[in-house]
């Protein structure tokens, strides 16, 4: 298992790559790679902040989680602070277990706490200014079901 809270960027192919690569018990591999989103054309950046030390834990805390609900063979989870670009690489997912329905539904589970429940804060700097971006219900929502 291993979790990154990092400034720099990092490339989803090359780490994709070398995760897991050298096991030979699992299945599948599945991943995902968010990046900052540019919904009307106004986004100039987005600020990222975190505490470090206690979001490495709280990651890795819901990531053994994720190991021992669905039996994976590992996780991989990056995370980004610091201003970011629009299109730039934000975060990072992958998992790796014996059959593809474990490592599907395991990332799709990280991905939401990574959404709602991991310790960042992002602002949205725009032409307009900038702005804290608040919590979604749909977000919130998509908790319940695990």
């Amino acid at each position: 298992m291993q979790v990154r809270v990092q400034q720099d960027a990092f490339d989803a192919g090359a780490e994709l790559n070398g995760f897991a690569s050298a096991r030979t018990d699992i299945g599948a591999v599945v991943s995902f790679t968010g990046v900052v989103r540019d919904t009307d054309g106004s986004l100039q950046a987005m600020q990222i902040e975190h505490y470090p030390g206690m979001t490495e834990k709280a990651i890795s805390g819901i990531a053994r989680e994720a190991m021992d609900r669905w039996s994976l063979a590992d996780v991989l989870v990056i995370h980004r602070y610091g201003s970011l670009a629009p299109g730039a690489p934000i975060m990072m997912v992958a998992t790796a277990a014996a059959h593809r329905a474990a490592a599907f539904e395991a990332a799709d589970f990280l991905m939401d706490y990574l959404k709602s429940r991991a310790p960042f804060w992002k602002k949205e700097l725009t032409d307009q200014g900038a702005d804290w971006v608040a919590a979604k219900d749909a977000d919130e929502d998509a908790l319940k079901r695990w």
